[in-house]
This record gives C-alpha cells, structure tokens and sequence, in this order.
C-alpha cells in the first residue's frame, strides 16, 4: 500500500512541492483530498533527490500547505477505452463530458503511448478525400501520414478542421471501417460548442471521439490532451483494424501550455522561452501516427498550429516541419480577398503524395496535373510582379492568358463553399478545365498522351 503524505512543504501556482519522498515515478498520478472532503488529482512533473514537483489538475486554490492528504498512486494516467467511445465527448483527461455514463471496460490504457517502431512501420498508401480539391488534387493526404496544417489568428482553421470532419472518407469495402478522433487544445467556450453542434448537424458524431481541453481548463490538462486522443486513436486501429484520422488543434496552445510548465518548474529555456526538449516532446506525439506492419488499421495525423505573427519561422511550425511529412498553408492574403480555404498553394506541400495518387488510388493524370498547376501558379506570381511594374496592358498575350488562369484558379479551384464535398474525379476535372485557358504549348509538366486525353480545345 503506499503511504500517505499529511503535509506539503511549497504551494507555487499549479505546483505543491513535497520532501522525504521515495519510490515515485515521472508522470505518476496522485490523490489529493482536500479537507478530508473533495478530492484532486495531480500529476509527478519533476524529481529532484527526495524532493517531488506535481502539478493539480484542478489547481491548487483553497489548499493550504496543512488541510492536504496526497496519496501517491504508483500508476500513471490511464483511461479506460472501448468501442463504446465512439459518438462520446471527453475532457483533456479523458472524463466524459457528454453526460452519458462512464466508459466501462476491463482494460485502462496508458495514454504515455511510445513512438512507433521504425522497422515496425509500413509505408503510407492510398490517400483520404477531403472533398476539398486543393488539399485533394495538390497536397493529397495519405492514409498513415502526418500532414500539419499552419494557420494563423483569425484564419478559418477550425471551418477547415470541421467541414474535413464532415466530408473525410477512404474510398472501398474499409470506408465502413474509418472513424475521426478529434482533439482540441485551449478553445473558447463557443469554439467548442461550434465543434459539437457542427458535428451533430451534419450526422457524424456518431463516427467521431471527441477531447476537449477549454480555455480555462489546467494547463497540465491541456498537455494531456493530445496523448488521451492518441491513445484512443491507437485503440481504435490497432485492436480493432478501423482507419482512424486523427485532427489536433491548436498545436500552439498545448506548446504554450508546455513553456508555461517549464517556466513554472524553473528549467533553462530555450528559443523564444520554449523548453529545449519540445522537438522531442512534440516528436513524441506526431510519431505515434502511421500504419503498422501486420496490423489492419492506421493513423492519419492532421495537426492544426496557429503561427505567432503568420511567421513559419517559428519554433512550433519549424520543430513541427522537421517532425512531420510536409504541410498545409492557409494564406492570410487568400482570406481578405474571401477566399476559402485560403490555401497558399505555393508553400504547401504533401511529401508522400506521389505513392498515394496515381492510376491505382486515384486517376493516371493526377500527378502531371498537381505539378503543371505548381508550375504554372509559380508564373502567375512572377508575372502578377512585373504587371505592378510595367502595367497589365504591356504583357504579352500569353502573359495575360497566365493572369486569367491565376486569377480563375482562385475564384473556381481554391474556393468553395463550406459545405461543397467535391469527389477527386470532379477537382481533377476542374482542373483541365482551367489548365485549358492556357496553350497545349504550355502545359510542359504533362505527358503529351495525357494532354491529349484531358486537354480541352
């Protein structure tokens, strides 16, 4: 039985700090029963000697340093998991919050999962539709993937996450099979009402486990947050073979979250105040997404991060670039101009779509379209710079033949309705329509066979 503690040395904001400690682990769980009446809990985040740091869930006002009892519980935080998740709403830790009845299963499930196996691991194939053509056709999401998405504040983020909740499918006999988790870090009150009611509207909650970690809920919670949601993704495709995407947002309030912590336990920070273990930290999380070898199911990661000041260059989007497999780029420019999804085509980018499209998955042209639209809204950009230098009306022909394409792109390809679910044969489609306003002359990243298939004259 483990011993009880009827005192604590230090209250320091979420922290309370215990001495003549042994036996205890990093990240345990502890009981703190307040008054001898309502209980906390808490959480081991530092060891140092005999000295023990644990952060409370709830925080720590109304403890005094003499009114506590602490019971360590030798175990760190598990949450019981079974099929009957699904359609269901949890906290950051894993509590329903839906008002139905607990999650009842034998097994607990410790959400500190571990980074898969390399040698383990089975190469992503095969992609999922968005019905959103420009993610679709140009930075195609592939089943197993890591594919962040970085915004900014004020950008449509969470529409985007909510209409890819909506229309997200895997095409065949396993789009039974597919199920989303979704977890949200640090969201307002009406942000979290808008996930659950959209959800709800459109009929899909009942494919849906939902994490919701608000605003003013612990910041310990909210490093718990994406873990719990994992942990309930690998549940769901490792013991029961489902295809599960898996969308976390906002990356940048669990790392946040994360600096806060560190500063509160006094540690050497890094860049911009960031602990210097966060790549490692955040690699930890992406890293448990993918396919295993022998293994029905998969993990499909989508992390959302809102960039400080729409600078890429920052640690979060910069750490998250090196850890995941390409990135989705929403364009502030593309918003004011009302276009949604704002998605900036040019810095975005999918590295494993190659395996994933193509006559198998999904038509023999859609690698030779994706990159022939890369090449040629590259010379939009060129030629919408010299138009501001010598005047539209003192371009070549073919150059404004450029400016109508680059400007119908946008208006037709990129934007589309909130609710438009378009399949990838018909983005595919609306792009050899705009791609025809240029000569057959210029399409020079397109095999001439497929030109002359799809090309319309």
């Amino acid at each position: 039985m483990r011993k009880e503690i009827l005192q604590i040395d230090k209250i320091d904001g979420p922290l309370i700090i215990l001495s003549n400690i042994d036996g205890v682990s990093y990240g345990e769980i502890i009981d703190i029963l307040v008054d001898d009446k309502t209980l906390r809990k808490g959480k081991v985040v530092r060891i140092e000697k005999d000295k023990v740091v644990a952060e409370v869930f709830e925080g720590t006002s109304g403890l005094s340093t003499r009114n506590v009892r602490v019971r360590f519980t030798g175990n760190p935080l598990k949450i019981p998991l079974s099929k009957e998740i699904l359609g269901r709403t949890f906290n950051g830790i894993g509590e329903p919050i839906d008002f139905n009845s607990p999650i009842l299963s034998k097994e607990k499930y410790n959400i500190n999962g571990r980074p898969m196996n390399p040698v383990a691991r089975v190469y992503p194939r095969d992609y999922i539709n968005t019905g959103i053509s420009a993610i679709d056709a140009l930075m195609t999401l592939i089943r197993g993937q890591k594919l962040p998405i970085f915004s900014g504040n004020g950008l449509p983020h969470n529409e985007l996450a909510v209409q890819i909740v909506k229309q997200a499918k895997i095409r065949g006999s396993e789009g039974g099979n597919f199920a989303i988790v979704f977890g949200a870090m640090g969201v307002k009150h009406d942000d979290a009402d808008y996930f659950i009611k959209s959800f709800k509207e459109s009929g899909v909650l009942e494919r849906v486990v939902m994490f919701l970690n608000l605003a003013d809920d612990p910041i310990i919670e909210r490093i718990s947050t994406p873990r719990c949601a994992l942990t309930a993704a690998e549940y769901l495709a490792f013991e029961h073979n489902m295809h599960i995407l898996a969308i976390l947002t906002d990356m940048t309030s669990y790392c946040e979250a994360l600096r806060e912590m560190s500063a509160a336990r006094e540690e050497v920070p890094s860049r911009k105040g960031y602990p210097g273990y966060m790549y490692s930290d955040l690699a930890g999380i992406y890293e448990r997404a993918g396919q295993i070898n022998g293994k029905g199911g998969s993990i499909t990661l989508l992390p959302i991060l809102t960039m400080p000041n729409d600078d890429i260059t920052h640690p979060i989007p910069d750490l998250t670039g090196f850890i995941t497999e390409g990135q989705i780029v929403l364009g502030r420019e593309l918003y004011q101009r009302n276009i949604y999804p704002p998605v900036a085509v040019l810095p975005s980018l999918s590295r494993l779509m190659k395996d994933g499209i193509g006559e198998k998955y999904t038509r023999e042209d859609h690698a030779d379209v994706a990159n022939q639209i890369f090449s040629s809204y590259s010379k939009v950009q060129e030629i919408r710079d010299l138009a501001q230098i010598i005047g539209e009306e003192d371009l070549s022909e073919i150059d404004r033949k450029y400016l109508e394409f680059g400007r119908k792109f946008e208006e037709e390809f990129l934007s589309q309705r909130k609710d438009e679910n378009r399949s990838i044969e018909g983005t595919l489609d609306l792009a050899w329509k705009l791609l025809s306003i240029l000569p057959i002359e210029e399409l020079d990243r397109v095999d001439p066979k497929i030109a002359q298939k799809y090309y319309r004259r």
